[in-house]
Order: structure tokens, then C-alpha cells, then sequence
């Protein structure tokens, strides 16, 4: 489309500049035409079209149709004629320019936001002629006014909902303040526009704030503001940079941390006390001995350190349920307190023990008063939800400095005469005395090192050989385990299997011996050597539930034929539940194993249920076994257990055979198989295998 002529000659362009010469007449279009912006001349009485540069009609005009000599109305689209014909009325009457902003549709669809500036043009004698029109696009310029806008908005209103107290301060003072704010200070935000921000905090923070400040373009920090009735708040202020409204400003973010001072003051007591009683902890007690033991070494005095243990505590936990012990140890805990002065110490230093530290003790004496008030205190019964409930403490005592100026050391003392109490019967206290600890102490390590023992492999087993008693051939072993101690060296049953017992260890052990027996005799077995494997049996193993299952299982895993495993009980263990034992007798007889009575004449069994329960086998006891042949009573008894074996149909083995003498009085009393020193000492499987090659040629063992 050809560009439109400029307005007639005698017009004057809105700068009042003459615009009669063509040649600068053609710059102007030019220089319209690549403006960006829209523009137009419309004749004012008609409103016609007389001039529109290139933007103007790329933008808004029909391609099809030139708007000059065009009227407004038909030029323009109706949406723009109808926003400005009443305009551009009054523009013509009043000869007022007019600038207004308002939405615009291109004739390609898109909307714009645009200035439209309106400027009447006067004739040389001052008439009104005509109006230029100028149309600028200003979209990005409203969008980003409309952002900054709703971006004021929103922090308006997130400053005026927000659960922090939050203002903004130029030059030192309070410019604004949300809701917040003027609640956790008590003021209006009246009272508070225009006064120093330093007002809100606790004078003795002043000089610190303002140093924390200065200079500082972002910074964190804790002080403490004042509530107009006085409190002290402990808060945490955050001050940043930012702008407001277009200016440079300070806001300042204050974050009342009164719940996180709780927490933290309640962390800090949890780290240092025990939940359940409030005493203090293990790591507590052990600052406070530290600091008490330096008190007494300035002072020369002496301090008292007793170690208590309740007394089998755990039964207590599995007879009445965790939730009734734990109440009992609350009760014990403030018993404990009730016994002591307000200079003494106390603290739970685990789950049934405690520690009561008494500083500046005279003598003796003064300590055995206040452990016979504990014991009295802790042993009286406790009444839990109407159930009466009664335990006794073991107390250990050491004395510093006369039994150890270190605090490790001490409590170990402590510990260990605690222990010997225990062994002295329980509720009851003793002194550390070095030599009677020491024993205590070494069963106490012990204890803490079967544990160990288990999981890191340390037992070993021993086999000792049974032989027939009539021609010497051997038949079978005895298996006996031994612990390999890191340091103290191979240590006997009669130094730990007692230990194992009391504290459940033995099934864990039991079962080891078991498998590594079976998994040996199977051995043998496929060597040739066809040996039954003899297992002694603890109580907690035999009654377990599923003993008979294990025994089963293991059978199969070893591939042991099960008549070449024979099972060693107790008289005790027979006559505990005998109906009980029977069946499970009669289960183990089902697999195929051989069953053997241990120590036969050291117990108390009935001959009645003897002759009811599936046995295979009786063991003399070693007992009566070394006093034969010359000790008439062992003689009588020994002779006494042939006779009754070869009674019932049971085979007889006499152990702890020793000397040839009581070889030959029990291969003439008609005894079935010996074992004992004169046939072997316990051998290892390499010791076992010389021997059982020198041995003649075997032969499979009665029964199998």
C-alpha cells in the first residue's frame, strides 16, 4: 500500500514547524513510517483520515483498503471507534491534548495495552482543524507495573497474615509493621511508625545490635525484644535489603523462638537425665564424679560411691509386664532421693541399676547407716495398680581414696562388691575388698565374654574314646567342649557352663556341640570309623519347644545315620516333669537316637519311672568309679547299677576309669563299656585320629 500524504500545506505539524516543502515533507514520512509507533491525523469537523503511517495501518487497517479519505468510524475497528469517538469529540471542542491508556486489538488478533495520546491541530488563525493521534504500545511496561502491583499485593497480605513479626525501617526508624509485630511487642502500629527500630529491643542488647548491624547488608541474629508489660522475648531477627514501593529499604524479619529455647532447654535435660525417673544419666553421674572426686582430693576428704543392683529384676518385667516395672523403678528412684541428703548424688546408670555418690563421708560407719536405709527403702514392697510388688537391691561400695583415686576405676570396684553382695545371697551390701573382688570381678568379665565367645567362634571340642570293656574295642567318644580364651587360655566346662546356664547362653552352646559333634562323627563314619557321638544335654536345652525338631533338622543337615548319636541327661533332668519327659523321650527314641542317664547314682530318681522312661544307656559316676575296688560302699553301689542295668535291658558305661584295678573290678562285675584315662585322656580330632589308628580293626557297636 502506498503511503498517505502528509496533512495539506498550510497545516502545521504539532510542534508547530511548516511542513509546505515536499522534500521535507518525504523526510517525515519516511521518518514516521519506521517509528514503532501508530500514528494517524483525522480531520476534526468530519473526522476523516487524512495521513496514518505504516505501523498505523499494519496494525489496525484492512490491507485491502487505503484509510485515507476515510472516516474515523470506517478506518478504525468498532472496538477502538467506540473507545474513542466521544474522546476525540471533546479533544476537538476544548483544544486540550488528552493521554489515556486502555486495551487494543490488532487486526491480526493480538491485544496490546497502549497510550493513546490525543493532540488537537490549529489552523493559523488558532482554529480548530483537526486531531493527531498517537498510539504507543505499552504492554510490557503494564505488565510489569501489574506484576509489581500484585506482587505488593501479595506481600501486603502475606505480611499482614504472617505468624512472624515482621517491619521496615529507613535510616534506623520504623516505617511499617504487620499485625504480628505489633502483637508480640504490645503496640499499635501507630505507636509505632516513625519511632527507632532499637526501641523493640531489651537495652542491654543495644550496643550489641547496633554492632551486629552496622555496616551489613544481610545478617542473623538472636537479642531479646521487650513486651510493653515488661516480658523479655527471646527472638531471632533476620535483616535484609529489599525495596518498597520503589525505594530502598530495610526489612526485618522477627521470629519469636521462646518453643525453640523450650526445646532446646528440654534436649539439653534429656541428654542429662533419664527419661523415665528424672535422675540423672550414666553420662551425667559421670560428670559429677569427675567433679566431686577433684573436690575431695583439694579438700582431703573422702566420698563413698555405691553401686545398686536390683535383684532379679527381669523376672519382675516378665512376671507383671514392662509398663508395672517401670513404675516400680519411678518408685525405687524416689525412695532413693528420700535416703539421701541434698548434697549427695543419685543416678540411674542403666535399666535396674543405680548410683548413689555420698561426698564427704567420715568414716565407715556413716556409709553402712545410709546402705542399710537404702536397702530398707528399695525392699520395702511397692504397691502398682493393686498388685504388690517387692524387690531387693544388691549394693556395691567403694571408697575414694583409699580403693582408687581414677573414676573408672572406682565404679569398676564398686561393681565388683556389688557382685560379691550378690554371691553373698543378694539384698545385702559389701565393701570393695581387693582380694574378693578380684574372683567376682573375673566371673563378672566372664560373663560379658561368652557373648563373645559364641559369636566369634572361640569353643572347641575335645573327644573323649569309649571302649568295649570285655576286649578293648572302641565304640564311641564322648564329646566335651572347651573354650579357647584370647587370654587366659583353654578353660575347662566346671569355669563357664555354669555361667552359661544362668544367663541362657547354654542353648546357643548346646547347639554348637551338637552340630559340630554330629558333623565329626559323621566324618568318622565315612572314614570307616564307626563311632556313636555322645552329647551331654543341658536343662534349658532339653525342654526348649522345639528341641526334638532341632534334633531332627540336624540329623538331616549332617547326614548322621541317628543310632550313632546318643543323647547324655541327667537323673535331675529325668524326674523333673516325668510324664513331660517320657513323651519327649519317647519323640527323640522316634528319630532313632540313643538316649543315656549321666551321673546314674549321684541323683534321685525313682526305680518306678526309671523302668517308664525309653533309655538306652547308664553312666557310673566317676564319683564311685575312683574309690573302686577298694572302698566297699562304691563297690556295693557300682556292682549295684550293673545289676539293675542288666535288669532293665540298659548297657552300662563306667567313666573316669583311671587305674587297672577299677578296670578289672568293672570288666568282672560284667560293665558294658569304660572311659576314662586309662583308655584316653579328651583328644582333638588330629589326636583322635592317630589314636583311633592304632586302635585294631573296629567293628560297628552294638545295636546298629
Amino acid at each position: 500500500m502506498p503511503l498517505p500524504t502528509s496533512p495539506p500545506a498550510d497545516h502545521t505539524s504539532p510542534g508547530g514547524g511548516s511542513l509546505d516543502a515536499g522534500q521535507d515533507r518525504d523526510k517525515l514520512c519516511r521518518l514516521a513510517d519506521s517509528a514503532p509507533v501508530m500514528m494517524a491525523y483525522f480531520d476534526g469537523p468530519r473526522q476523516l483520515c487524512t495521513y496514518a503511517n505504516r505501523t498505523f495501518m499494519q496494525g489496525l487497517c484492512d490491507p485491502a483498503r487505503s484509510p485515507l479519505g476515510r472516516a474515523l468510524a470506517d478506518v478504525l475497528q468498532p472496538e477502538l471507534v467506540a473507545q474513542l469517538s466521544h474522546v476525540l469529540t471533546g479533544t476537538l471542542q476544548d483544544g486540550q491534548a488528552l493521554t489515556l491508556e486502555q486495551p487494543l486489538a490488532l487486526r491480526d488478533g493480538q491485544r496490546l495495552w497502549v497510550e493513546v495520546t490525543l493532540t488537537p491541530h490549529l489552523d493559523p488563525q488558532g482554529r480548530r482543524s483537526g486531531v493527531y493521534v498517537l498510539i504507543v504500545d505499552q504492554s510490557r511496561h503494564h505488565a510489569a507495573e501489574r506484576a509489581l502491583l500484585e506482587s505488593e499485593e501479595r506481600l501486603s497480605k502475606f505480611l499482614q497474615a504472617g505468624v512472624e513479626g515482621i517491619f521496615f525501617h529507613r535510616d534506623g526508624h520504623i516505617d511499617d509493621a504487620n499485625p504480628a509485630l505489633c502483637e508480640l511487642v504490645g503496640l499499635s502500629l501507630h505507636d509505632l511508625l516513625g519511632r527507632p527500630a532499637l526501641m523493640l529491643i531489651a537495652p542491654e542488647h543495644h550496643t550489641r545490635t547496633v554492632r551486629q548491624l552496622d555496616g551489613q547488608q544481610d545478617v542473623t541474629f538472636e537479642t531479646s525484644v521487650v513486651h510493653q508489660d515488661g516480658t523479655r522475648i527471646p527472638v531471632e531477627v533476620i535483616d535484609r535489603g529489599t525495596m518498597q514501593h520503589g525505594e530502598p529499604m530495610r526489612m526485618a524479619v522477627v521470629r519469636d523462638i521462646r518453643d525453640r529455647h523450650a526445646t532446646q532447654a528440654r534436649l539439653h535435660y534429656l541428654v542429662h537425665h533419664d527419661a523415665l525417673t528424672g535422675l540423672p544419666n550414666r553420662a551425667a553421674f559421670l560428670a559429677q564424679l569427675d567433679h566431686l572426686m577433684v573436690a575431695a582430693r583439694a579438700s582431703d576428704t573422702q566420698l563413698a560411691l555405691l553401686f545398686i543392683d536390683l535383684d532379679h529384676f527381669k523376672r519382675v518385667n516378665d512376671s507383671v509386664g514392662h509398663t508395672r516395672g517401670d513404675a516400680l523403678l519411678k518408685t525405687i528412684s524416689q525412695r532413693l532421693c528420700q535416703c539421701v541428703r541434698s548434697t549427695d548424688r543419685i543416678a540411674r546408670f542403666g535399666g535396674d541399676e543405680f548410683m548413689v555418690l555420698l561426698p564427704g563421708v567420715r568414716d565407715r560407719d556413716a556409709v553402712v547407716r545410709v546402705a542399710g536405709k537404702l536397702l530398707e527403702a528399695v525392699g520395702a514392697p511397692v504397691t502398682v495398680e493393686g498388685q504388690s510388688i517387692s524387690v531387693t537391691p544388691s549394693i556395691g561400695i567403694a571408697l575414694y581414696p583409699q580403693d582408687s583415686d581414677t573414676p573408672d576405676v572406682l565404679i569398676k570396684h564398686a561393681d565388683a562388691a556389688m557382685h560379691v553382695a550378690k554371691g553373698r545371697g543378694r539384698a545385702t551390701f559389701a565393701f570393695f575388698e581387693p582380694a574378693v573382688a578380684t574372683t567376682a570381678y573375673d566371673k563378672l568379665m566372664l560373663e560379658g565374654e561368652l557373648g563373645h565367645a559364641i559369636i566369634h567362634d572361640e569353643f572347641a571340642l575335645l573327644f573323649q574314646p569309649q571302649v568295649r570293656a570285655c576286649d578293648g574295642h572302641p565304640v564311641g567318644v564322648e564329646a566335651l567342649i572347651r573354650w579357647q580364651h584370647p587370654q587366659r587360655g583353654l578353660l575347662a566346662p566346671n569355669e563357664f557352663i555354669a555361667l552359661a546356664e544362668q544367663h541362657r547362653l547354654i542353648v546357643p552352646i548346646g547347639a554348637w556341640v551338637l552340630r559340630e559333634a554330629a558333623r565329626q562323627a559323621r566324618l568318622w563314619h565315612d572314614a570307616g570309623w564307626p563311632l556313636t557321638v555322645a552329647v551331654n544335654l543341658s536343662t534349658l536345652q532339653f525342654q526348649a519347644p522345639d528341641f526334638v525338631a532341632s534334633i531332627q533338622s540336624l540329623l538331616a543337615e549332617t547326614g548322621l545315620p541317628a543310632g550313632w548319636l546318643e543323647l547324655e541327661l541327667t537323673e535331675r533332668m529325668l524326674m523333673d516333669d516325668v510324664p513331660q519327659v517320657c513323651a519327649r523321650l519317647q519323640q527323640l527314641r522316634a528319630l532313632g537316637v540313643k538316649l543315656s542317664v549321666d551321673d546314674f547314682g549321684t541323683g534321685y530318681s525313682s526305680l518306678s519311672h526309671l523302668k517308664e522312661l525309653p533309655i538306652d544307656t547308664m553312666k557310673i559316676d566317676r564319683s564311685f568309679v575312683q574309690e573302686l575296688p577298694h572302698q566297699r560302699e562304691s563297690a556295693a553301689i557300682a556292682s549295684a547299677i550293673v545289676q539293675l542295668a542288666r535288669g532293665l535291658g540298659l548297657s552300662v558305661v563306667a567313666e573316669g576309669v583311671e587305674t587297672e584295678a577299677q578296670r578289672a573290678f568293672l570288666v568282672g562285675q560284667g560293665c558294658d563299656h569304660l572311659q576314662g584315662m586309662i583308655i584316653s585322656a579328651p583328644l582333638t580330632v588330629p589326636q583322635m585320629q592317630r589314636w583311633l589308628h592304632a586302635q585294631p580293626a573296629l567293628v560297628p557297636s552294638p545295636g546298629t
